[in-house]
């Protein structure tokens, strides 16, 4: 489980705490990596591409991030949807950790997906747009996730998504609600 944000009192925390706990009930071991409470640096070095580029593929500082994401057989991402997006932390911890090598090989013809253990991966998020406008505007954050992510790097992964959106709008009920929701999903993982 991927958690980006800012905040430990937050809706997101809120959402990440339902899902661990039931996630744990149901017998799942969760590695949890916050990334924001760990200090996690999002932004690739240019060492750190210059190495990608050339196939040395130098992790520095990750390879905690790595092996985990090797162990993993589901990924569980926790953010809110800012700007239609990930929000950055979460943008630089794929930047930097799903690197060639780790999650995907250049192949002759195509890229070759090596994180095949991975067989599901679910979003949980918040958006401040109501659901007209992400439909309008083409579901971008979805799209990075299941067509390019979940595709190239762990293909035939299964792709889930909870979302509840105009955040600005909601009521603490619908917000406790939402946890509830969150909670019961993967309660039946």
């Amino acid at each position: 489980m991927v958690f980006a944000h800012p905040r430990a009192d937050s809706l997101s925390a809120a959402l990440r705490d339902a899902a661990k706990a039931a996630l744990e009930a149901r017998g799942h071991t969760v590695e949890l990596r916050d990334l924001y409470a760990e200090g996690f640096r999002p932004e690739l070095t240019a060492d750190e591409f210059v190495s990608f580029r050339d196939g040395r593929g130098e992790l520095d500082g990750v390879e905690d991030h790595v092996a985990a994401l090797r162990r993993a057989e589901a990924l569980v991402l926790v953010h809110p949807t800012w700007w239609y997006g990930m929000p950055a932390m979460m943008k630089g911890w794929f930047d930097r950790i799903w690197a060639p090598g780790v999650a995907f090989r250049i192949g002759p013809g195509a890229i070759e997906p090596l994180l095949t253990n991975i067989r599901r991966i679910a979003v949980v998020t918040t958006y401040g747009s109501p659901t007209w406008l992400l439909w309008l505007i083409g579901r971008i954050d979805r799209k990075l996730v299941g067509r390019g992510i979940a595709r190239l790097c762990a293909r035939g992964c299964k792709v889930e998504w909870l979302s509840l959106t105009r955040m600005d709008h909601r009521t603490r009920e619908e917000c406790a609600a939402f946890v509830q929701r969150v909670g019961a999903h993967f309660a039946r993982w």
